[in-house]
């Protein structure tokens, strides 16, 4: 089934519409917002998501300033995934504005 191409909302390239990565930047999600936690769609302007309650908002660790809850951060452009420092868990996610791992629940140093 053929599907229409859409925009990325990253790089503004037109990709398959059915797409869960972009294949020119790398992006997930390049279609729709998605909260890092449950993955459910969020607006653009929404502070917490709506089906889990996940803070949308985050201090930048570079620069202090409140960012959405993203790669990068909306000022500075600093990188704000991390790992999870936790042996078994270690997962690499976006800096949760409470600082605990969306995984385990352990606190970030």
């Amino acid at each position: 089934m053929a599907t229409y191409k859409k925009h990325c909302m990253y790089c503004s390239q037109l990709i398959p519409g059915d797409s869960n990565l972009c294949p020119l930047c790398g992006s997930a999600d390049p279609f729709h917002m998605r909260c890092p936690k449950c993955r459910n769609p969020i607006e653009g302007r929404w502070k917490v998501c709506s089906s889990c309650g996940m803070q949308l908002f985050t201090p930048c660790p570079s620069c202090g300033q409140t960012t959405r809850v993203a790669k990068f951060c909306g000022h500075c452009n600093a990188e704000l995934l991390v790992t999870c420092p936790q042996k078994r868990c270690g997962v690499l996610q976006i800096m949760p504005a409470d600082r605990k791992c969306i995984k385990c629940g352990k606190p970030f140093k």
